[in-house]
């Protein structure tokens, strides 16, 4: 603020601010107060800031007075819950305008937007969004997006066009710079869902200048911004022409691996990335140990942290209860009393939704109609031998809240026949919000009657044949109606048994709990007594007092006194419907005035009510009220309400001793309630709290930190008769300091006595013996904890500061969930969300409680509205109660679960959350900034030198981690074909030998044969096309040769033809017709960097290269020559090519790797026949055996399955286009039934389709005849880890049509060597381990128990095959490892490929990957490097050798793996978790963004629900691998780009996430 003294003011000005500064001296006004009205005298003369219209005369805050008149206002102030205005408080809300002042000074980044689609962004108004095409970019922006001291480029501070705010309020309201630009949320047809175009504003300012000289004011971001902005440039912004960052709008911006990305979404990141920057808390020293190395933080206390210093209290005792003789000696016996003495007083007076008198109950009516319920439903129920009640059953009351006097009748019938009566809500629906625990409690209890009147029995729903059903929880009830006219009279003789009070139960009042369970509480009827005779001494009630009853009069306050107190004093109660108040919230004070009541009982939110509606009403008299019971007075934020009520009615006849709070709990009945004294000068007790002291359970009166207090009124003392002490809230029950906060335990005969049916929480709260600080009891009477925390002051006052309920420790500290709640509602509430329907509530989460906050959204606000209404609620939290909030989320109006009377219902509410069906419509989390007891970022330690690697794994018996398959050099076997050097001369042998023998047969999806080869066709089909591609295509040896083939016999017959003419095949998948614009680049692709000469294919994929589709694909001109062998040449060709040198290419494999990298191999002749020779061996294949394969044959193993094996080893191949499944799912299984195979070939795509396919077929297929007991191995063709779920559920479902579980298992091959694992036919079944997730983050493998925590079950990847030899490595070293040390799987095999196929000659990545050598050991022999991390394990079994057999494990692929906090995570592990997290969840994806870890899922279901998954996906990912989300993508099923091995490509969906082209329907930044 600018120094008055250079500022022109007035004289009269300066002698206020003079006097000013003289009270704040003497200390008549506090700093604050000063600085108020110190600014607002010289607001007037302050400077306007630069493009805003300043008036000063504006105040601070309009509200505008809401008349009774006006009722649609009304409706919408106050069609909130009965959690409502106990957290008003101005004081309150000044301590959080001015803590988010005090964030602003400390300038946080911005925080990113969430983008959402379109569709999502329902109930937004519209007028926020920028149509689509009319997003400018540069000088007119209307974000209030800038940071700091204004952007870079001379763009200036776009300052907010909403003029008349003064200095004040932009002080008081400014947050930290601002969130994102107002048109984010918009998502255009073409910017793909993330927000206006290349917004990257934000981010320009957040390079600080130097010391520029800019006064610019801060954006004002509460403010709407409409009209595009003025924007002046700043003074200093020629300095910092150098200093412009990279983010500008024409730049791109680059990822974090140098790859240029233009888009919002990284611009977004970008701004996420600088948030998460700022400094965190202060780090922790110690850490426990959470069984492993692991290390999590654990909150130590903070040295300086308060502690409690006072002596150990002392309990007090409340005055002597001071029995008058005329007191009646029980409850009935007083209602006897009155009914015959006094038949004509009025009892109770009902009013309907007018306000007007619907019914007087006399006291002498009230006796008849209970005495003839109690003999009904003792007389008239069941049989005369067998009654269906008998004394001492319980009985549910169901009243609704508009009928007093039918519940009284029920309850004192009950009281008369000595039953229990149990009052519960109405149930309205079958599925009420906590409806069923109170089922549970009705069962539990063995209720088997509900009594209820006429009007409710009516409005229960009912069946098609009008029977009540049976609610879900309940028990079966009968329903009895308890109006007079339905029921007999009782005989003359009969009269009811009235005894004194005594110890059996006088009624059961219902209580929920913290988790959302229902409890009864038992109160005996000498403690009804006992407390109705308590309430009459301390409130002196006498006879026919009128009293004002505003509360539910089932339960609580509201029956004590309206119902059971009232009758023992023949007093007479006006009831007030929660329907009337509604509608008229003056009601209440009407019938006070009208009634000349001497005592009310109401809640704070009555209070506020009627304070909001009472400006038209003139005869207002409450002079006549001597008491008014505040019955939530020991809600801490009930204090505000009394005082402004006070304020305003005290010129009305309110006197201010007749306010008094009482505080009570369903166990403890009344705690303690302030009495009317008449003696108004001795003011009540006030405490004001530092919130700092409280979350440590201290009491510290004055605070440095003026903020954060808690102001807290008393409830007066104990009761008469009762003894009250504080013990220590959890563990021992402990006295409590006097400076200590603690559980209040009061000793009395008037307290509930158990939980019905529940004697170990019955013990220990009914049953507690408070200790004091040698551990003695303080007392021999047991004690009961009432639930509510505070202390007892000076005088015996007693002082509420929460509810255990409410009670949430984080990081050790205490918060309670309702000054969470008046902290978010102080931030000016009314426009976003409404008050009274905020749910505040912690969830576990990494060994820590996290609290987070749901609020009903209002439908007129706008996304951006909300959003920065969410980042100003965090921050105040963050500097009010020094705690982060860990989840955000607004919901739409309406949506939260509520109780009977109107309240959120709060487990349920929670439940909801942590079941992800609570559909928000706005979600923040912050896990960066709560999350603080994450482990250790790992330390890579410095390498040991490679002797100490040896000597290390001698001393700890370790064996270097090494094994091979069967030698092929000593195999004896007939190979006929292992004479012949090349495949082209084995299939000329075996068309003379063997000339009709079937080598392939492939089926259609009906499961007929389409076509077949036998040796001698498949010999002259390629004869003739090695014609054709000498004479149409003029090719010489070693051309390249594209073949473009669907999967079939053609693919087959151009293979040998293109061996026969000494050309290099190459197979390649065709681009799928009705997908060309993402299927053709590829082919393109291949054909182009595998250099081919030619392409062959069929008629059909010729066409289709040609069309119109193709050309808007590809540049269709540059194809090479394209043959068509549909048409083939009638001649055999002169001589058939004979290769001369074994080594040379026999064919290029192609394959789009998991990282999206394409990659050639090259395979030589005699690698292939070495390959086809290991197979035959492995899976022991002749010419008499039939192989079922369902495989895509374009590259590694399934290539070399469906075209060489057959032709090596003769047997015959069932070919299964896996495409055919598509439209007939049981056609590989029918297949392998059908021609009883004993070994099939197929991929996980394929596992899947069947499993997902047919899983509720197997009965039919069974029927049908399918049988797979035959089956010897089922292998799956694969190059990642084993998926064991799908396995193993295949395996399950397909058992009882005979699949032996132990035939599955799977094979494993990378580029540099096509299969290196192949389960066979002999040796030992696969196994396997359970290892320790955590361990293996640090490259270690631990072995654990199935079904311990974090662990990872691994398949083994099937046998190795003869003739490869495996090492593990270490890939940074290339040492070799210890057997179970996680490392590289290195291979040497005679079927390697030779080398990579590339066109740009990438030398060095060739002989690293295909000619390693270890550093240490073995240097000599020459490994191919598989790029995939594994270990190696010794096993129990033998294998065919003798030998102890070595199983390998793949881990995952080394490009995959992500480094994250010094570890490596293997995506699929985090994946899995997330998958498992919520059912609409179908696929997910992670991969990682400048240290960010984002995680994509698939939703299934509607876009409601997909913020639901935010906070659960993030739950999960912390829980189970300690990892903090970055950003949450939700997206439609298919977007995951998935290869055609059914591999996530994740490399691709990030390049498409940053380029925006993803179209997610949400994205959440978490903070």
């Amino acid at each position: 603020m600018a120094d008055r003294d250079t500022l022109p003011l007035p004289l009269e000005v300066r002698d206020r601010l003079a006097e000013l500064e003289l009270e704040l001296s003497e200390g008549d006004i506090t700093q604050k107060g000063y600085e108020k009205k110190r600014s607002k005298l010289i607001g007037a003369f302050l400077p306007k800031a630069p493009g805003k219209g300043m008036d000063p005369s504006v105040p601070h805050e309009r509200r505008t007075p809401v008349t009774p008149g006006s009722s649609s206002r009304y409706h919408r102030r106050r069609s909130s819950g009965s959690r409502d205005e106990r957290y008003r408080s101005d004081v309150h809300t000044e301590a959080v305008q001015a803590a988010l002042a005090k964030q602003k000074e400390r300038g946080k980044m911005a925080v990113p937007m969430p983008s959402k689609r379109r569709s999502l962004v329902v109930q937004s108004s519209m007028d926020a969004y920028t149509p689509p095409g009319e997003e400018h970019i540069g000088h007119q922006d209307t974000s209030s997006g800038s940071e700091e001291e204004g952007s870079m480029q001379g763009e200036g501070t776009p300052t907010s066009s909403q003029g008349s705010i003064n200095m004040e309020n932009w002080i008081s309201r400014a947050i930290h710079g601002s969130t994102t630009s107002s048109t984010t949320s918009s998502s255009s047809t073409q910017s793909g869902g993330s927000g206006a175009a290349s917004r990257l504003a934000d981010v320009m300012g957040q390079t600080h200048l130097g010391k520029s000289e800019n006064h610019s004011t801060p954006p004002d971001v509460t403010s709407y911004t409409t009209d595009s902005i003025q924007v002046e440039r700043p003074q200093g912004s020629t300095t910092a022409s150098r200093a412009t960052p990279k983010y500008g709008n024409a730049e791109l911006m680059e990822t974090g691996d140098g790859v240029p990305v233009g888009g919002r979404v990284s611009a977004k990141i970008q701004q996420l990335v600088n948030t998460l920057k700022r400094p965190k808390r202060p780090p922790l020293r110690e850490f426990f140990v959470d069984d492993f190395e692991e290390l999590l933080e654990v909150q130590q206390p903070d040295p300086n942290q308060p502690k409690a210093e006072g002596a150990q209290m002392l309990a007090m005792r409340g005055e002597q209860l001071g029995v008058v003789t005329n007191w009646p000696p029980s409850l009935e016996a007083a209602l006897q009393r009155w009914g015959t003495i006094s038949p004509k007083a009025p009892c109770l007076t009902t009013m309907d939704t007018n306000g007007k008198p619907l019914y007087i109950l006399t006291y002498g009516k009230l006796w008849v109609r209970s005495m003839k319920v109690a003999y009904n439903i003792l007389h008239k129920l069941g049989s005369k031998q067998e009654p269906m009640v008998r004394p001492g059953d319980r009985v549910a009351l169901v009243f609704p809240n508009n009928d007093p006097a039918a519940f009284m009748v029920a309850f004192y019938g009950c009281l008369l026949a000595e039953l229990v009566p149990v009052p519960i809500e109405v149930p309205l629906t079958r599925k009420d919000a906590g409806s069923q625990q109170i089922g549970f409690l009705l069962g539990s209890c063995g209720v088997t009657v509900a009594l209820t009147s006429d009007a409710c029995h009516k409005g229960l729903p009912k069946s098609t044949t009008g029977e009540i059903p049976q609610f879900k929880g309940w028990p079966k009830l009968l329903w009895f109606v308890t109006e007079s006219k339905h029921l007999s009279k009782p005989p003359r003789d009969w009269f009811p048994h009235i005894k004194d009070a005594n110890n059996d139960t006088a009624y059961i009042e219902y209580k929920t709990c913290k988790d959302g369970s229902v409890l009864g509480v038992t109160v005996m009827r000498i403690a009804l007594l006992t407390h109705c005779q308590a309430l009459t001494q301390s409130c002196g009630y006498t006879e026919a007092e009128t009293i004002v009853n505003v509360l539910d009069f089932k339960k609580d306050v509201g029956l004590w006194h309206g119902i059971l107190t009232s009758v023992m004093n023949m007093m007479h109660v006006i009831s007030i419907p929660y329907s009337l108040m509604k509608v008229n919230p003056l009601s209440w004070i009407q019938k006070v005035c009208q009634y000349k009541a001497k005592v009310a009982c109401v809640k704070s939110r009555d209070m506020h009510w009627a304070l909001v509606a009472h400006k038209d009403q003139r005869d207002i008299n409450l002079s006549s009220l001597r008491m008014l019971v505040v019955a939530d007075g020991s809600n801490p934020w009930s204090i505000s309400s009394c005082d402004a009520f006070l304020n305003v009615f005290q010129s009305k006849g309110l006197k201010p001793e007749v306010i008094c709070p009482c505080a009570s709990s369903p166990e403890a009945l009344t705690v303690a309630i302030r009495r009317p004294t008449d003696d108004s000068n001795q003011p009540p007790g006030r405490g004001v709290l530092s919130m700092q002291g409280l979350s440590h359970g201290v009491i510290r009166v004055d605070s440095e930190e003026k903020l954060s207090v808690l102001t807290l009124q008393d409830v007066g003392t104990a009761m008469p008769g009762a003894l009250v002490c504080v013990v220590k809230p959890d563990g021992v029950p402990q006295l409590c300091k006097t400076d200590e906060i603690g559980e209040l335990c009061v000793c009395s005969v008037a307290t509930g006595t158990s939980y019905y049916g529940l004697s170990g929480m019955t013990k220990n709260t009914f049953e507690v013996f408070p200790m004091n600080s040698v551990g003695a009891p303080i007392s021999e009477y047991p004690f009961t904890r009432t639930g509510l925390l505070g202390f007892v002051g000076p005088g015996g006052l007693c002082f509420i500061a929460g509810k255990m309920d409410g009670l949430m420790v984080v990081g050790g500290r205490r918060h309670n969930a309702d000054d969470i709640v008046a902290t978010a509602l102080a931030v000016e509430p009314m426009k976003f969300v409404y008050r009274g329907r905020i749910a505040v509530f912690s969830i576990t989460v990494l060994h820590d409680e996290r609290i987070v906050v749901v609020a009903e959204q209002r439908p007129d606000s706008t996304e951006e509205d909300s959003f920065q209404w969410m980042s100003r609620v965090l921050q105040a939290i963050d500097g009010i109660h020094q705690v982060g909030v860990y989840c955000l989320a607004l919901v739409p109006s309406n949506t939260l679960p509520k109780t009977p009377l109107g309240g959120i219902h709060l487990s349920e509410s929670k439940q909801l959350f942590l079941e992800g069906s609570l559909h928000p419509c706005n979600v923040l989390m912050c896990p960066h900034t709560c999350v603080t007891n994450l482990p250790k970022p790992r330390q890579k330690q410095p390498e040991i030198g490679p002797a100490s690697v040896m000597v290390g794994n001698l001393v700890s018996g370790k064996r270097i981690a090494q094994a091979s398959g069967r030698d092929l050099g000593q195999m004896e076997d007939n190979d006929q074909a292992r004479k012949f050097l090349f495949l082209s001369e084995v299939l000329q042998w075996r068309a003379q030998t063997t000339p009709d023998h079937v080598l392939y047969t492939l089926l259609n999806s009906r499961g007929t044969i389409a076509s077949s080869l036998s040796c001698v066709q498949l010999h002259k089909r390629a004869e003739k096309i090695a014609t054709m591609l000498a004479e149409r295509g003029h090719l010489q040896d070693g051309d390249h040769v594209a073949l473009v083939y669907p999967p079939g016999i053609d693919l087959i017959a151009a293979f040998y033809g293109c061996l026969y003419a000494g050309c290099v095949p190459i197979t390649v998948r065709p681009p799928h017709p009705q997908n060309i614009a993402t299927t053709l680049p590829t082919v393109k692709m291949i054909v182009e960097v595998s250099r081919s000469a030619c392409m062959m294919t069929t008629a059909v994929i010729c066409k289709l290269l040609r069309s119109k589709e193709a050309s808007a694909a590809v540049d269709v001109r540059t194809w090479p020559p394209v043959l068509d062998t549909d048409d083939l040449p009638k001649k055999k060709p002169p001589l058939l090519y004979k290769p001369s040198n074994p080594d040379t290419l026999a064919y290029l494999d192609f394959s789009v790797s998991t990282t999206g990298m394409l990659a050639g191999v090259k395979m030589s002749h005699t690698a292939t026949s070495a390959f086809c020779r290991s197979i035959k061996l492995q899976c022991e294949l002749y010419p008499s055996r039939e192989v079922a394969i369902c495989l895509d044959p374009y590259c590694g193993l399934g290539f070399v399955i469906w075209c060489l094996c057959s032709v090596y080893s003769g047997h015959q191949s069932i070919l299964i286009p896996p495409s055919e499944l598509e439209v007939n799912p049981a056609l590989w299984l029918l297949a392998v039934s059908q021609y009883k195979v004993r070994d099939t070939f197929c991929s996980y795509s394929v596992m899947e389709l069947c499993t997902k396919g047919l899983g509720l077929q197997t009965e039919s297929l069974k029927s049908r005849g399918l049988d797979l007991s035959r089956v010897r191995t089922c292998v799956v063709v694969a190059e990642e880890r084993p998926r064991i779920a799908l396995t193993q559920s295949f395996s399950k479902l397909f058992k009882d049509l005979g699949l032996h579980p132990r035939a599955v298992s799977t094979s494993f091959g990378c580029r540099v060597n096509l299969a290196i694992c192949l389960q066979g036919t002999s040796g030992p079944d696969p196994t396997t381990v359970y290892v320790d997730m955590r361990a293996l983050r640090h490259d270690r493998v631990r072995l654990v128990e199935r079904g311990s925590p974090h662990s990872l079950p691994l398949m083994e990847s099937g046998k190795i095959l003869p003739g490869v030899r495996i090492i593990i490595a270490n890939p940074e070293t290339k040492g070799p490892l210890g057997d179970s040390h996680l490392g590289e799987i290195w291979v040497c095999s005679g079927h390697n490929a030779s080398g990579y196929f590339t066109v740009y000659g990438d030398e060095a990545l060739q002989s690293d990957h295909f000619n390693s050598r270890l550093s240490f050991g073995d240097t000599q022999t020459i490994w191919a490097r598989t790029g995939y991390l594994g270990f190696l394990r010794r096993t129990e079994l033998t294998d065919a050798s003798g030998e102890r057999h070595d199983a390998l494990y793949v881990v995952g692929a080394l490009d995959e793996a992500m480094e994250l906090r010094g570890m490596r995570y293997h995506p699929i592990d985090i994946e899995t978790s997330v998958i498992r997290t919520h059912k609409s969840i179908t696929e997910c994806a992670v991969f990682t963004w400048t240290n960010l870890l984002v995680v994509v899922v698939e939703l299934d279901g509607s876009e409601q629900e997909a913020l639901d998954l935010v906070p659960l996906v993030t739950n999960v990912v912390l829980e189970e691998h300690y990892l903090i989300v970055g950003v949450v993508v939700v997206v439609d099923i298919g977007v995951i780009p998935i290869n055609s091995r059914g591999e996530k490509q994740r490399m691709h969906l990030r390049d498409g996430f940053l380029a925006d082209q993803l179209d997610p329907i949400y994205v959440a930044y978490n903070m």
